[in-house]
Protein backbone atom coordinates (compact mmCIF):
# COMPACT_ATOMS: atom_id res chain seq x y z
CA UNK A 1 0.00 0.00 0.00
CA UNK A 2 1.38 3.56 -0.79
CA UNK A 3 -0.01 6.83 0.76
CA UNK A 4 0.33 9.60 -1.85
CA UNK A 5 -0.39 12.80 0.01
CA UNK A 6 -0.70 16.16 -2.34
CA UNK A 7 -0.52 19.66 -1.24
CA UNK A 8 -2.92 22.34 -2.40
CA UNK A 9 -1.64 25.59 -3.40
CA UNK A 10 0.76 25.49 -5.89
CA UNK A 11 1.12 22.08 -6.40
CA UNK A 12 -3.38 20.61 -6.99
CA UNK A 13 -4.43 24.14 -7.61
CA UNK A 14 -3.28 28.14 -7.96
CA UNK A 15 -5.93 29.81 -6.23
CA UNK A 16 -4.72 33.57 -7.97
CA UNK A 17 -4.32 35.17 -4.63
CA UNK A 18 -7.62 34.10 -2.92
CA UNK A 19 -6.08 32.96 -0.05
CA UNK A 20 -4.22 35.60 1.02
CA UNK A 21 -6.52 38.31 0.54
CA UNK A 22 -8.69 36.39 3.17
CA UNK A 23 -6.18 35.70 4.92
CA UNK A 24 -5.07 39.77 5.35
CA UNK A 25 -8.70 40.79 5.29
CA UNK A 26 -9.85 38.47 8.13
CA UNK A 27 -6.74 39.76 10.39
CA UNK A 28 -7.44 43.23 9.49
CA UNK A 29 -10.75 42.31 11.10
CA UNK A 30 -10.20 40.71 14.28
CA UNK A 31 -6.72 41.90 14.92
CA UNK A 32 -6.54 45.66 13.20
CA UNK A 33 -3.90 44.86 11.20
CA UNK A 34 -3.10 42.53 7.85
CA UNK A 35 0.83 42.06 9.05
CA UNK A 36 3.62 42.33 6.83
CA UNK A 37 2.47 42.81 3.54
CA UNK A 38 5.76 40.64 2.13
CA UNK A 39 5.44 37.88 4.84
CA UNK A 40 5.76 34.46 2.40
CA UNK A 41 3.00 32.23 2.88
CA UNK A 42 3.85 29.18 0.83
CA UNK A 43 4.76 25.95 2.88
CA UNK A 44 2.83 27.46 6.13
CA UNK A 45 -0.01 26.44 7.99
CA UNK A 46 -3.07 28.78 8.64
CA UNK A 47 -2.56 29.09 12.10
CA UNK A 48 0.60 29.09 11.62
CA UNK A 49 0.64 32.36 9.06
CA UNK A 50 -1.60 34.37 11.52
CA UNK A 51 1.14 33.32 14.66
CA UNK A 52 3.81 34.59 13.00
CA UNK A 53 2.21 37.41 11.70
CA UNK A 54 0.54 38.68 14.56
CA UNK A 55 3.76 37.82 16.66
CA UNK A 56 5.46 40.30 14.75
CA UNK A 57 2.49 42.94 15.40
CA UNK A 58 3.09 42.48 18.78
CA UNK A 59 0.33 40.05 20.12
CA UNK A 60 1.09 38.21 22.55
CA UNK A 61 0.61 33.90 22.09
CA UNK A 62 -2.29 33.94 24.50
CA UNK A 63 -4.12 36.88 23.00
CA UNK A 64 -3.60 34.93 19.43
CA UNK A 65 -4.58 32.21 20.42
CA UNK A 66 -7.78 33.64 22.47
CA UNK A 67 -8.57 35.12 18.85
CA UNK A 68 -7.88 32.34 16.44
CA UNK A 69 -11.40 30.46 16.04
CA UNK A 70 -12.99 33.98 15.08
CA UNK A 71 -10.30 34.14 12.89
CA UNK A 72 -10.52 31.50 10.70
CA UNK A 73 -14.06 32.04 10.88
CA UNK A 74 -13.55 35.22 9.07
CA UNK A 75 -10.52 33.69 6.92
CA UNK A 76 -13.29 31.21 5.46
CA UNK A 77 -16.08 33.54 5.04
CA UNK A 78 -13.76 35.57 3.18
CA UNK A 79 -12.08 33.02 0.90
CA UNK A 80 -16.02 32.04 -0.16
CA UNK A 81 -16.51 35.75 -1.15
CA UNK A 82 -13.32 36.09 -2.85
CA UNK A 83 -13.21 32.26 -4.64
CA UNK A 84 -16.49 33.65 -6.37
CA UNK A 85 -15.45 37.46 -6.71
CA UNK A 86 -16.68 38.15 -10.23
CA UNK A 87 -13.87 40.06 -12.43
CA UNK A 88 -10.97 37.91 -11.20
CA UNK A 89 -9.30 35.09 -13.00
CA UNK A 90 -10.58 32.76 -10.35
CA UNK A 91 -8.89 29.70 -9.39
CA UNK A 92 -7.45 27.18 -11.71
CA UNK A 93 -6.36 23.82 -11.52
CA UNK A 94 -1.80 23.45 -12.25
CA UNK A 95 -1.78 21.38 -15.34
CA UNK A 96 -1.41 17.61 -15.64
CA UNK A 97 -4.23 17.09 -12.41
CA UNK A 98 -6.69 15.59 -13.65
CA UNK A 99 -5.16 12.52 -15.55
CA UNK A 100 -3.07 12.26 -12.46
CA UNK A 101 -5.23 11.66 -10.42
CA UNK A 102 -7.53 9.52 -12.19
CA UNK A 103 -4.28 7.24 -12.63
CA UNK A 104 -3.86 7.37 -9.24
CA UNK A 105 -7.34 6.12 -8.45
CA UNK A 106 -6.90 3.10 -10.92
CA UNK A 107 -3.70 1.52 -8.72
CA UNK A 108 -5.65 -0.71 -6.55
CA UNK A 109 -2.27 -0.65 -4.18
CA UNK A 110 -2.60 3.51 -3.60
CA UNK A 111 -4.64 5.46 -0.98
CA UNK A 112 -5.08 9.17 -1.97
CA UNK A 113 -4.56 12.14 0.40
CA UNK A 114 -4.29 15.77 1.37
CA UNK A 115 -0.93 17.34 3.55
CA UNK A 116 -1.98 20.77 3.74
CA UNK A 117 -1.66 23.84 5.82
CA UNK A 118 -5.02 24.57 5.15
CA UNK A 119 -7.83 24.22 7.83
CA UNK A 120 -10.44 21.67 6.44
CA UNK A 121 -12.91 24.49 5.72
CA UNK A 122 -10.48 26.20 3.55
CA UNK A 123 -9.03 23.09 1.76
CA UNK A 124 -12.72 22.02 0.24
CA UNK A 125 -14.00 25.09 -0.76
CA UNK A 126 -10.66 25.37 -3.14
CA UNK A 127 -11.07 22.23 -4.33
CA UNK A 128 -14.74 22.72 -4.76
CA UNK A 129 -13.71 25.96 -6.86
CA UNK A 130 -11.76 24.01 -8.80
CA UNK A 131 -13.95 21.30 -9.23
CA UNK A 132 -11.91 18.54 -7.41
CA UNK A 133 -13.89 15.70 -5.55
CA UNK A 134 -12.77 16.64 -2.07
CA UNK A 135 -14.22 12.26 -1.49
CA UNK A 136 -11.40 11.18 -3.38
CA UNK A 137 -8.57 12.05 -0.27
CA UNK A 138 -9.09 9.43 2.44
CA UNK A 139 -6.53 9.77 4.95
CA UNK A 140 -5.66 13.54 4.73
CA UNK A 141 -3.93 16.13 7.37
CA UNK A 142 -5.11 19.59 7.57
CA UNK A 143 -3.51 23.03 8.93
CA UNK A 144 -6.47 23.08 11.72
CA UNK A 145 -4.76 19.15 13.12
CA UNK A 146 -1.45 21.40 14.01
CA UNK A 147 0.17 24.82 13.54
CA UNK A 148 3.23 23.07 12.24
CA UNK A 149 3.53 21.25 9.27
CA UNK A 150 6.39 18.77 10.37
CA UNK A 151 3.62 17.27 12.62
CA UNK A 152 1.38 17.09 9.91
CA UNK A 153 2.64 13.85 8.37
CA UNK A 154 1.75 11.36 11.35
CA UNK A 155 -1.77 12.96 11.59
CA UNK A 156 -2.20 11.03 7.94
CA UNK A 157 -0.80 8.41 8.76
CA UNK A 158 -2.46 7.39 11.88
CA UNK A 159 -5.84 8.19 9.78
CA UNK A 160 -4.63 5.99 7.14
CA UNK A 161 -4.19 3.27 9.67
CA UNK A 162 -7.31 3.88 11.07
CA UNK A 163 -9.12 3.99 7.35
CA UNK A 164 -7.34 0.60 6.18
CA UNK A 165 -7.18 -1.18 9.07
CA UNK A 166 -3.01 -1.43 8.75
CA UNK A 167 0.16 -0.11 9.71
CA UNK A 168 1.48 2.10 6.78
CA UNK A 169 5.03 3.02 6.95
CA UNK A 170 6.62 5.97 6.50
CA UNK A 171 8.83 4.64 3.66
CA UNK A 172 5.19 3.42 1.49
CA UNK A 173 3.76 7.22 2.32
CA UNK A 174 4.89 9.75 -0.52
CA UNK A 175 4.32 13.97 -0.18
CA UNK A 176 3.70 15.95 -3.84
CA UNK A 177 4.24 19.71 -2.81
CA UNK A 178 6.01 22.69 -4.39
CA UNK A 179 7.78 24.29 -1.42
CA UNK A 180 11.13 22.95 0.75
CA UNK A 181 9.04 22.84 3.49
CA UNK A 182 6.67 19.62 1.61
CA UNK A 183 9.89 18.07 1.38
CA UNK A 184 11.14 18.14 4.64
CA UNK A 185 7.98 17.92 6.76
CA UNK A 186 8.55 13.76 6.36
CA UNK A 187 11.61 13.35 6.74
CA UNK A 188 11.25 12.32 10.70
CA UNK A 189 8.95 9.13 9.49
CA UNK A 190 11.20 8.32 6.49
CA UNK A 191 8.88 9.55 4.16
CA UNK A 192 9.88 10.00 0.42
CA UNK A 193 8.76 13.57 -1.38
CA UNK A 194 8.48 14.97 -4.98
CA UNK A 195 9.02 18.19 -5.56
CA UNK A 196 6.74 20.22 -8.41
CA UNK A 197 7.76 23.70 -9.38
CA UNK A 198 4.28 24.65 -10.00
CA UNK A 199 4.28 27.01 -7.35
CA UNK A 200 7.23 30.02 -6.32
CA UNK A 201 9.88 27.59 -6.65
CA UNK A 202 12.30 26.32 -9.44
CA UNK A 203 13.05 23.11 -10.39
CA UNK A 204 16.72 23.70 -8.92
CA UNK A 205 15.18 25.41 -6.09
CA UNK A 206 13.45 22.52 -4.88
CA UNK A 207 16.25 20.11 -5.91
CA UNK A 208 18.72 21.61 -3.60
CA UNK A 209 16.47 20.09 -0.76
CA UNK A 210 17.18 16.51 -1.93
CA UNK A 211 13.43 15.29 -2.79
CA UNK A 212 13.71 12.02 -4.13
CA UNK A 213 12.40 13.35 -7.67
CA UNK A 214 11.51 16.69 -8.74
CA UNK A 215 9.35 17.79 -12.04
CA UNK A 216 8.68 21.37 -13.75
CA UNK A 217 4.69 20.17 -13.81
CA UNK A 218 2.92 17.20 -13.29
CA UNK A 219 1.75 16.68 -17.05
CA UNK A 220 4.04 13.63 -17.62
CA UNK A 221 1.85 11.38 -15.83
CA UNK A 222 3.14 8.31 -16.73
CA UNK A 223 6.91 9.64 -14.97
CA UNK A 224 5.15 10.66 -12.23
CA UNK A 225 3.52 7.54 -11.22
CA UNK A 226 6.96 5.39 -11.54
CA UNK A 227 8.29 8.15 -9.37
CA UNK A 228 5.70 7.63 -6.48
CA UNK A 229 5.52 3.52 -6.91
CA UNK A 230 9.41 3.53 -7.07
Amino acid sequence: MKLVLFDIDGTLLWSDGAGRRAMENALLRVFGTTGDTTYRYDGKTDRQIAREQMREAGFTDATITSRLDDLLNEYVHGLDAELSRDGTPGARLCDGIPTLLDTLRGHAGVTLGLLTGNIERGARRKLDAVGVDFTQFRANAFGCDHEERPQLPAVAQRRARDLLGLDVAGDRIVIIGDTPADIHCGRALGVRALGVATGRYSTDELAAHDPAAVFANLTETQAVVDAILA
